[in-house]
């Protein structure tokens, strides 16, 4: 077996993906990966009064703006600001004979926690109401407005002594299913002895935990190579939230002769376990944010063309 080590089970972060974007997640998954004071599952994008456009257009306006946000895993509405609501206020201005987009990220009560102007755009247009121009205003800011709120999240979690900036994940080991020889449980020890670290911890009950890891292992037939009977092997290590969604799953792939996992996995066990342990730590990392840059809590006016820098 060993001869197969250096090229088995690659690494497929086919699951990795970075966290939602705020207000994405509320309820339970919210308190425990962030903070009690995140905000709603909702940013609304109220009509703006002082856009400059006819009331037609300013309500297409703040749809485009929020289609823009949803897009970027921003679960924003047009509608009118509720009560507990973060908010988004648009307005626009005229400077050097353009148009200019003005956007204020603001808090339930009722301040402005971060604001910018968006790109100039063609004052005949945007006046006349030209769906083209407030909907490339709208896709234009959007993926920036979205960092501000991604770095004002950041913020409240490193505030909050029990969000994941401040503490380890907690991570519950389901085990591994599915493997053929002893893999269930050789693989099962590995993982355990690799996942923790300063900022992860591993426990074998779901009490209190920030995340349950199951490891489900699949072996096919996977024809000949030179005459030799193949096996395709997929071990996929789910990652689940509390309220059971996937926050991401690492997929380790290979072909290897067939039956030569049938009995002990000895290396192999510990080779993909380490590279699967780091695979998790990554979707936990990106899943939780705890890595974001805060947004100050002094930076009330921030242009959003540098909001990736704030």
């Amino acid at each position: 077996m060993r001869r197969f080590l250096p090229v088995l089970l690659p690494l497929c972060l086919a699951g990795c993906f970075s966290m939602p974007r705020p207000f994405s997640d509320p309820g339970q998954q919210a308190r425990q990966l962030a903070t009690a004071n995140l905000p709603p599952a909702r940013l609304a994008v109220p009509t703006s009064s002082e856009s400059l456009l006819s009331d037609d257009a300013a309500k297409l306006w703040a749809h485009d703006v929020a289609e823009a946000m949803v897009a970027q895993s921003v679960p924003a509405i047009a509608q009118p600001k509720k009560p507990g609501d973060w908010w988004l206020k648009l307005s626009a201005s005229t400077r050097n004979g353009a148009v200019v987009p003005h956007y204020v990220i603001m808090t339930p009560e009722g301040k402005a926690r971060a604001e910018g102007d968006g790109a100039p755009v063609d004052m005949a247009g945007w006046s006349a109401g030209d769906p083209l121009a407030i909907k490339g205003a709208a896709m234009q800011e959007a993926p920036e407005l979205a960092n501000l709120l991604t770095g004002i999240q950041a913020d409240m979690m490193q505030q909050d002594p029990h969000s994941l900036m401040r503490r380890a994940a907690h991570i519950y080991f389901e085990g591994v299913k599915g493997a053929p020889g002893d893999g269930n449980t050789s693989l099962a020890r590995a993982f355990y002895a690799s996942l923790p670290d300063k900022t992860n911890s591993v426990q074998t009950n779901a009490k209190n935990a920030d995340f349950t890891v199951q490891g489900i292992v699949k072996v096919t037939t996977a024809g000949t190579v030179d005459k030799t009977l193949m096996q395709h092997i997929e071990i996929v290590w789910h990652v689940i939230t509390p309220d059971g969604k996937e926050a991401g799953a690492a997929t380790q792939l290979h072909d290897v002769p067939a039956h030569s996992l049938d009995n002990a996995w000895g290396d192999t066990a510990i080779l993909a376990a380490e590279e699967a342990a780091g695979a998790v730590r990554t979707i936990i990392t990106n899943y939780s944010g705890r890595e974001h840059t805060p947004l100050p809590a002094s930076t009330q006016t921030v242009k959003p063309s540098d909001a990736k820098h704030a």
